[in-house]
């Protein structure tokens, strides 16, 4: 092996560092870990920091917050493999000092501190604006769909019972119908068919039959509680649409808000829900309370448009870029849409395209908003008639805070760009977090433990974010500041 770099003799004799932190150096990320459990009020922040008067010790609340950080950090995530890398990796000996709990001390330590550990990654958020990474005034908002632990065989809705369920009765006439077929032919010419098809064919109609109650028994759950899905697996998971390459997962909706300058994870959700309409407000509003800017502004794509959310937001002093969909079929049909009709504020009348003006008639209520509703008596004489309408006049509604969309869409016409600012912040941060937890995505299940494993990913990825821009030594000295 001359020529080669060569390691050493297993057999020699060597003397290894005296103490345990010789092994890390001060660029090591384990010293961030270190030094931000030490900072923490864990007795505050909602864990068990008192020792037991009796019985047998057990381990400090901060040594177990320093072995899922190291462990979420470095993509191991299993209380099995912490325990067997808390016996052989160098650096998290020097983080346990050599103490090596059980993975069930592990595994329970997550499960029994989910609404302490969600506090301390708010915390890390806390450090963050305190050092002043959160000075910025831009905000992006997204919603991605995560997987559960439940498979998509082991989820389902009305449609899927009925379909399986119509599925289930067919295969059992086919084979009541074989069976009535085999008496025939025994009655007519007294041949009996072999018995090995007659003991297959029974075995399958009775496998069918339990089938078919099983299902019913869960059709008859979703009756009595008024659940639209039920999953075997994780109760909370709930099948979702995502893409046209992969059109449903059984999991979660994880939302999140993301500040522009060095996106770091500001705030998040993990819902059931599988769209984002109904999550711009909550979302920039936990955004606005830890941002430091008072003008703060915040980017979401054409799925969180809703205008009682945009409305709220606004309300709230937030500023939102948000694109509004195309949901009519009027330009499908040919037919003059309502973004063709200009509104005219100090008369209060819109514009047609033949130039007539439509006044205001009425105020209505539909799905509890104030509807004002505008048309021209001009509209059965114009040329333009069968462009607009195949009714007797059209009419043009429009909500009374529809002024404040206004608002929302003249923003975006005026720097467009904005939009690409969003996809840039907000969809890094779920692409890296989905590679770290690899195919399966979560590990636990119900919506309360998810959202405890969803806390600690966000707060790996900070942390990994933070030590990329400041340094490790430097983000050790912001802490003990």
């Amino acid at each position: 092996m001359s020529h080669f770099i060569e390691g050493l003799d297993r057999r020699q004799t060597m003397l290894l560092p005296e103490h345990l932190d010789d092994y890390v150096d001060e660029h090591n990320p384990v010293r961030a870990i270190d030094a931000f459990t030490d900072m923490l009020d864990l007795a505050a922040l909602g864990f068990n920091a008192h020792a037991a008067a009796t019985g047998r010790p057990g381990y400090h609340p901060g040594l177990m917050m320093r072995i899922y950080l190291y462990g979420y950090l470095n993509q191991v995530q299993s209380s099995r493999r912490l325990e067997r890398e808390c016996g052989r990796n160098l650096e998290l000996i020097w983080l346990t000092g050599r103490l090596k709990p059980d993975f069930k001390t592990i595994a329970d330590f997550r499960k029994d501190n989910g609404p302490a550990i969600r506090k301390v990654c708010q915390q890390f958020v806390a450090l963050c604006r305190n050092i002043g990474l959160l000075d910025g005034d831009v905000v992006a908002i997204d919603g991605s769909r995560f997987k559960a632990v439940n498979s998509k065989a082991k989820n389902y809705t009305r449609g899927k019972l009925r379909q399986k369920l119509g599925e289930i009765d067919k295969a059992i006439e086919r084979y009541l119908g074989e069976l009535d077929r085999a008496d025939e032919v025994f009655e007519q010419t007294g041949t009996v068919l072999p018995g090995a098809r007659m003991e297959r064919t029974l075995k399958k109609l009775k496998h069918l039959q339990k089938e078919a109650t099983r299902y019913r028994s869960i059709e008859q759950r979703m009756d009595e509680t008024g659940e639209t899905q039920v999953s075997l697996t994780d109760p909370d998971a709930r099948s979702m649409a995502t893409t046209a390459r992969m059109p449903r997962i059984v999991g979660y909706n994880v939302q999140t808000a993301v500040e522009a300058d060095n996106h770091l994870i500001i705030a998040h959700e993990v819902t059931m829900l599988g769209f984002d309409r109904d999550a711009l407000s909550m979302m920039a509003v936990a955004a606005n309370d830890v941002m430091t800017t008072d003008q703060l502004i915040a980017i979401a794509d054409k799925g969180y448009y809703k205008g009682e959310e945009i409305v709220a937001s606004e309300e709230a002093g937030i500023s939102v870029v948000v694109p509004k969909p195309m949901t009519s079929n009027a330009a499908a049909r040919g037919q003059f849409d309502k973004a063709d009709f200009a509104y005219d504020a100090e008369k209060d009348v819109y514009l047609c395209p033949a130039g007539e003006d439509l006044v205001y008639r009425f105020t209505g209520q539909q799905d509890g908003k104030a509807l004002k509703t505008y048309w021209s008596g001009a509209c059965t004489g114009c040329v333009l008639k069968a462009k607009c309408t195949t009714s007797k006049e059209r009419r043009v509604r429009r909500w009374e805070k529809e002024d404040v969309l206004d608002w929302v869409q003249e923003r975006l016409d005026k720097d467009p760009a904005q939009l690409a600012v969003r996809s840039m912040t907000v969809e890094h941060p779920y692409g890296t977090i989905k590679s770290w937890m690899g195919a399966t995505h979560f590990k636990m299940r119900t919506l309360k433990k998810v959202a405890t494993e969803m806390a600690l990913h966000v707060l790996a990825y900070n942390m990994t974010r933070v030590m990329n821009i400041m340094g490790i030594p430097a983000m050790i000295a912001a802490m003990k500041a």
